[in-house]
């Protein structure tokens, strides 16, 4: 009996050096498991960084030129967005470019162009530009989502007439956008609503926006 007690404390402490093996060797894998996770955290949390930074570049770039020459109209200090009002581009209830409007463009889209492409990062930070048409509210939804995306139509139509350095990479960039009144004053008629945007669309930014939200929430 005494014999089968002691061969008993034996077996146990053997597994028991078992377990504590694995033990061990699962306390290692989930230390590098929370290494690996930092270190991914913090090249995410460079990447956000370095995105926003080259995004200040481009939208303060943009603004900063078209004050140069003396265009009023701003780059939103956010988004970028830029609005370009129809009364600068078309007449009333029209398509087709007025000669104010080609004038603007001429002298816009290089400037615009420039700031975009001044290095790799500035043209890589910028997955797409959208030429978007705007209406107010005034009159039938179906013509004004007609007439936006003819207007886009026409802008994009006369920036490809153009000449400018980038041409072909700023095309392998654009789409155009018909938006109608779906961003109008649904009760008031405002002239603002009548317009073209030009927008951004960053790289990553769904992706980068969600990381953004949860940096906020930590904070």
């Amino acid at each position: 009996m005494r014999g089968f007690s002691t061969e008993l404390k034996t077996v146990d402490a053997d597994e028991s050096g078992v377990w504590l093996s694995i033990g061990d060797l699962m306390s290692v894998l989930l230390m590098i498991f929370a290494l690996l996770l930092i270190s991914a955290l913090v090249q995410i949390s460079e990447v956000y960084e370095d995105s926003q930074n080259t995004r200040v570049v481009i939208i303060k770039g943009i603004n900063d030129a078209l004050n140069a020459v003396g265009i009023e109209v701003q780059a939103d200090s956010d988004t970028g967005d830029i609005s370009i009002t129809d009364s600068i581009l078309f007449d009333l209830d029209d398509y087709k470019l007025k000669e104010s409007g080609q004038k603007f463009l001429s002298t816009f889209i290089p400037i615009y162009s420039d700031v975009i492409f001044q290095s790799d990062a500035t043209a890589q930070e910028v997955s797409r530009i959208v030429i978007e048409g705007h209406s107010s509210s005034e009159g039938a939804f179906n013509r004004n989502m007609e007439l936006s995306v003819l207007r886009a139509n026409s802008v994009i139509t006369f920036i490809n007439s153009m000449e400018f350095e980038n041409k072909a990479r700023f095309f392998d960039k654009v789409v155009i956008s018909g938006r109608g009144p779906i961003e109008a004053d649904p009760i008031n008629v405002n002239a603002s609503d009548r317009k073209v945007k030009f927008r951004f669309q960053f790289k990553d930014d769904e992706f980068l926006g969600h990381f953004s939200e949860v940096e906020k929430v930590e904070k």
